[in-house]
């Protein structure tokens, strides 16, 4: 496949000052995103995400390393590279007073093209009225115009910080249509988020930075498919085995509700269902973790990575929200 962005050891760091020391944002990032797909950045505030991607777009200089995108150095060919474009900030800051109908004009003079009859079909199917004043809209609305925007050129690659931000859920999936329909035209997109579940939507890989540091690229397939699972055993009368299901190696999180049982179950099922059906089972149901839980799991306890090996192991915690 061809790499549609490459990164060598990508790094930044912002020089100390006033008795600050100095501070590495980014370091040491080598990625490669393929033509064709959408892959995900992931991580907690201050991870990093924003300023890798105002280097992909020139918009600051690396300290070292370097990136690619289709093929050119994004500092000697930014311009071309920009005209190929989709960008969508995380921060969108348009004139007040202007209408979004106006300022779509403008930036089609300024790119030298643009498709106004794709840019009113995005419209229709966003809901989204180009003629108000961009002071008139909700924070959901001015994403819809960063959208809209981002799209207007039918461009080879969108890069999305945060795009779905204020959207209600019957929008998230128009988005989502949207970014599979953008991939089956072999399109790639790269795309910042917080929400994790929106992520398993549409997502193939998914790149996960913590501290500046690049600490796993995965499959959303193979991020997903850690060893434990969730196990709702559904019985005829109440519930009397909790502590031999307790005992299980393996089981942890039990929480039992009259005929109800769930649980966490990593390992065989075999020893499972030989103590399990002891008492007459009426219904089995096992789920695979969230990509919220397996990011959990991937963090570990108060922050701390744990590898690969003990993502199945980790103790269970609520969903924490990630944002970027």
């Amino acid at each position: 496949m061809n790499a549609i962005i490459q990164t060598e050891a990508l790094t930044k760091t912002y020089a100390g000052g006033r008795g600050k020391k100095p501070f590495t944002a980014l370091s040491n990032v080598s990625l490669t995103v393929n033509e064709g797909e959408i892959m995900g950045f992931l991580g907690p505030n201050g991870a990093g995400k924003t300023t890798a991607i105002r280097m992909l777009l020139d918009f600051i200089r690396p300290t070292s390393g370097h990136a690619q995108i289709f093929g050119k150095d994004v500092r000697e060919h930014s311009i071309e590279i920009h005209k190929r474009v989709g960008y969508l900030p995380g921060e969108l800051n348009l004139w007040k007073n202007e209408t979004s109908l106006n300022i779509v004009r403008y930036f089609m003079r300024v790119r030298g093209g643009g498709d106004m009859a794709y840019v009113r079909q995005l419209a229709e199917r966003l809901e989204f009225d180009l003629n108000k004043r961009i002071r008139e809209y909700s924070t959901g609305n001015k994403r819809k115009i960063g959208l809209i925007m981002a799209l207007m050129n039918r461009p080879d690659m969108l890069i999305l910080d945060e795009p779905t931000s204020g959207l209600d859920p019957l929008m998230q999936q128009v988005f989502n249509q949207l970014m599979h329909e953008f991939k089956a035209e072999g399109k790639t997109v790269f795309v910042s988020s917080h929400v994790l579940g929106e992520v398993q939507e549409i997502c193939d890989r998914v790149a996960i930075l913590r501290h500046g540091k690049l600490e796993t690229v995965e499959t959303i397939q193979n991020l997903t498919h850690v060893d434990f699972r969730w196990v709702t055993l559904t019985y005829k009368e109440p519930v009397t085995i909790a502590d031999k299901l307790t005992a299980l190696a393996g089981v942890s999180s039990l929480e039992v509700n009259g005929n109800v049982a769930k649980f966490r179950m990593n390992g065989d099922f075999n020893p499972l269902l030989e103590v399990a059906t002891n008492q007459y089972v009426v219904n089995m149901h096992i789920k695979e973790p969230s990509l919220e839980e397996v990011f959990l799991a991937f963090y570990g306890d108060n922050g701390k990575e744990k590898s690969n090996k003990t993502i199945a192991q980790a103790k269970n915690s609520p969903v924490m929200e990630v944002v970027s």
